[in-house]
């Protein structure tokens, strides 16, 4: 099986299962007898936690010989967090065991980034392919867990998202044995914290992390409220779905076609161009746009997000030492889908009570703060 094959099942593994637990999982929450505030607490709880959390698990991560094991354990471990929510009761038992595994399960991602990245510069083939897949598995996670709850208990969402990481587990078997190291053998922990320690002086990396990060933390507010907007404009259910829908759709075309145009632009312009087509996204939406035009709004998420993310990874890469790869592609997606997205989000509830749709400006503000943070990386020689 091609290598691009194999790194495309284990994408579509994990978000097979974030597809469906990311937007139903407070609907098991709800049928437990929670509040709307206890659920928002333990979803935010690890997205707060990450920036610490997931930079640790890299550190151990890089302890051993081969990449694809500490992605089986996190698989496992994911697995276990996810099956003892069943098991437990009460508000804080569950907050615990959801902040485990989202940690442990949200660890995977970059650390597989890292392998795609080597692996698809040594052999050929594009990182956008297999990660493609991914997106595809979790529209598929989506519309199926949403079809399902109609005839079925929200119990559903718990067995799924246990089942797809057990499943992110058994696709990590399938990686190529790639070596962490590859001088073959681990350095000592001491030199994997000094690496760590290296990233959070290297300015550069900073730069890329605060421009990218805070540029894709900007689409809280639309993650959040873009639903209830349309539903205010009395825009039908259907037509909220084909929204959504293409959202992911541009974004995957972005990522199986866009190659030739990521090739002759710097990641550093890929990231502004998507800073750009931000905040001309949420500025437009701000101002409660008729249907027609919601579509070609919709269309900018290829750049808003996916142009970004792209040039994100570049950007770490190109930055990073090799001996950190593992930390900084982690500490990247910790700050990006962690601490700035969970403040974003923190600081979308109050925009969207206040003042309704003029909260999108709130994300236009923030956007510009990234297009600052990658101007300055931009002038670097």
């Amino acid at each position: 099986m091609p290598t691009s094959l194999r790194l495309g099942l284990f994408y579509a593994a994990i978000f097979v299962g974030t597809g469906a637990s990311l937007p139903y999982i407070p609907v098991w929450f709800r049928a437990q007898g929670l509040s709307g505030a206890q659920i928002g607490v333990i979803l935010a709880a690890p997205m707060m936690v990450r920036i610490v959390f997931s930079p640790m698990l890299a550190i151990w991560a890089d302890g051993f010989s081969l990449r694809r094991t500490p992605l089986f354990i996190l698989g496992l471990g994911a697995a276990a967090a996810y099956g003892a929510m069943g098991l437990v009761h009460g508000f804080w038992a569950w907050l615990f065991a959801w902040l485990l595994g989202a940690c442990l399960l949200g660890t995977i991602a970059p650390l597989g980034d890292v392998l795609s990245l080597r692996l698809a510069r040594r052999e050929g083939f594009t990182y956008a392919w297999p990660r493609g897949i991914g997106s595809l598995a979790f529209v598929g996670g989506n519309i199926g867990m949403g079809a399902l709850l109609t005839v079925m208990r929200p119990d559903l969402v718990l067995f799924w998202t246990v089942g797809a990481a057990l499943l992110a587990a058994l696709a990590s078997c399938g990686l190529p044995k790639e070596p962490v190291h590859e001088a073959g053998e681990a350095p000592p922990r001491t030199s994997r914290f000094r690496g760590t320690s290296d990233l959070l002086r290297n300015r550069p990396f900073l730069l890329a992390i605060a421009g990218s990060g805070v540029i894709q933390a900007t689409h809280a507010f639309y993650y959040g409220f873009s639903a209830l907007l349309w539903r205010r404009q009395e825009i039908g259910e259907i037509y909220i779905g084909l929204l959504w829908g293409l959202g992911v759709l541009v974004e995957i075309a972005f990522l199986w076609f866009g190659e030739p145009i990521r090739r002759r632009i710097r990641p550093e312009w890929m990231v502004a161009i998507g800073g750009g087509a931000a905040l001309v996204r949420w500025t437009a939406l701000a101002f409660s746009p008729p249907l027609w035009l919601l579509f070609p709004l919709q269309a900018l998420h290829a750049l808003s997000f996916m142009a970004s993310f792209m040039g994100s990874l570049a950007l770490i890469e190109r930055y990073a030492p090799p001996h950190a790869a593992s930390a900084a592609q982690t500490l990247s997606s910790a700050c990006a889908g962690g601490l700035f997205i969970g403040l974003a989000t923190l600081m979308s509830g109050p925009l969207f009570d206040a003042f309704g749709a003029l909260g999108y400006l709130g994300m236009s503000l923030m956007t510009l703060t990234g297009l600052v943070a990658t101007a300055m990386l931009i002038r670097r020689p």
